[in-house]
C-alpha cells in the first residue's frame, strides 16, 4: 500500500514539475512592448516636456516602443527631432517614419528599440484626398533568443466616418500577412473594439487586452483606442498587460504588454 502511495506521489510530483517547467517563461524570448501617443511632446499642462515622456518610457524598461504623433523638426516642437531626443534620454535606438510634411518639418511615427534594426520600412497607408496621410513604421529585429520578429507601429485616421481607418486596416493586413514572421502590431487605431475596423483586424490578429481597458483621454479614460495586437496566435503568450496610469505627459495613456515568443512547433 505504501509502495503505491509513494508511486502516486512521485507521479504527481513529476507531472506538476513538467507542467511548471513547460509554462516557465524563457527570458531570452520575452519582449516588453509599449505603445504611446505622445501628442507631439505637449503635456496636458500645456508645456513641452520630453523629459517627462522619457521618464514614463524608461520606467517600464520596454524593449520596443511605438510612438504616435511624433514631430520631426517642426516649428511647434521647437525644431526638435522628437524620436531621436527620446532615444538619447532613454538610451534606445530611434527610428522616424514620415506620414506627412507639416509645420516646417515632418510628422509621423516613431520607434524606439533596445535591439538593433535588421530591416526598416515605412508603409504609406491609403487615404482619401484632402485628409491626413498616415503611415506604419515596420522594423525587423533579432531578440536575445536569436529569433527574428517584426514590430509595427501605426496611427490610423481619426475622421468620424471611419472610411479611411477601414481601408488603412485592409492595407495593414495585406502587407503584414505576407509571411509567417511573428509580428506585433501596435498603435493608436482611433477605433473602439466593437466597431468594424477592429472587427476586421481581430479576424487575423490576436488582442492582448480586454475591451474595457480604456486608454483615452488620459485624465479620465472612457474608451479604448490604443492597442497591442499580435500574430500568429500559436507563437505568442501574453505574460503581462497594463494601461499605465499616467495622466499628464499626453492625452493618451501608454499601454504596456509583455509577450513571450513561443517555439514554432
Amino acid at each position: 500500500m505504501n509502495y503505491f502511495r509513494s508511486l502516486r506521489f512521485l507521479f504527481v510530483t513529476l507531472f506538476l514539475g513538467s507542467q511548471l517547467s513547460a509554462q516557465a517563461p524563457d527570458s531570452s524570448r520575452i519582449v516588453r512592448v509599449l505603445t504611446y501617443n505622445i501628442l507631439h511632446g505637449k503635456t496636458l499642462k500645456g508645456d513641452f516636456d520630453l523629459d517627462l515622456i522619457a521618464s514614463v518610457i524608461s520606467k517600464e524598461k520596454s524593449d520596443l516602443v511605438a510612438l504616435q504623433e511624433v514631430d520631426f523638426k517642426t516649428n511647434r516642437s521647437k525644431k526638435y527631432d522628437l524620436v531621436t531626443e527620446l532615444g538619447i534620454r532613454t538610451n534606445m535606438s530611434p527610428l522616424f517614419a514620415r506620414a506627412m510634411y507639416y509645420d516646417g518639418g515632418e510628422y509621423g511615427e516613431g520607434i524606439l528599440s533596445n535591439f538593433t534594426f535588421l530591416t526598416t520600412k515605412n508603409h504609406p497607408l491609403p487615404y482619401t484626398e484632402g485628409k491626413e496621410p498616415r503611415a506604419a513604421a515596420e522594423v525587423n529585429v533579432v531578440i536575445k533568443s536569436g529569433d527574428t520578429i517584426r514590430f509595427v507601429g501605426t496611427h490610423l485616421d481619426h475622421e468620424a466616418d471611419g472610411h479611411n481607418r477601414y481601408i488603412q486596416a485592409e492595407e495593414l493586413n495585406k502587407v503584414l500577412k505576407r509571411d509567417n514572421v511573428p509580428t506585433i502590431l501596435v498603435g493608436d487605431l482611433n477605433e473602439t473594439p466593437e466597431n468594424r475596423v477592429m472587427q476586421l483586424l481581430f479576424k487575423d490578429w490576436e488582442r492582448s487586452f480586454a475591451d474595457n481597458a480604456f486608454t483615452f483621454p488620459s485624465d479620465k479614460p472612457t474608451k479604448k483606442i490604443d492597442y497591442v495586437l499580435f500574430r500568429p496566435a500559436h507563437r505568442w503568450r501574453v505574460l503581462e498587460k497594463r494601461v499605465i496610469d499616467e495622466r499628464v505627459a499626453s492625452d493618451h495613456r501608454p499601454v504596456l504588454v509583455v509577450l513571450e515568443l513561443l517555439p514554432d512547433h
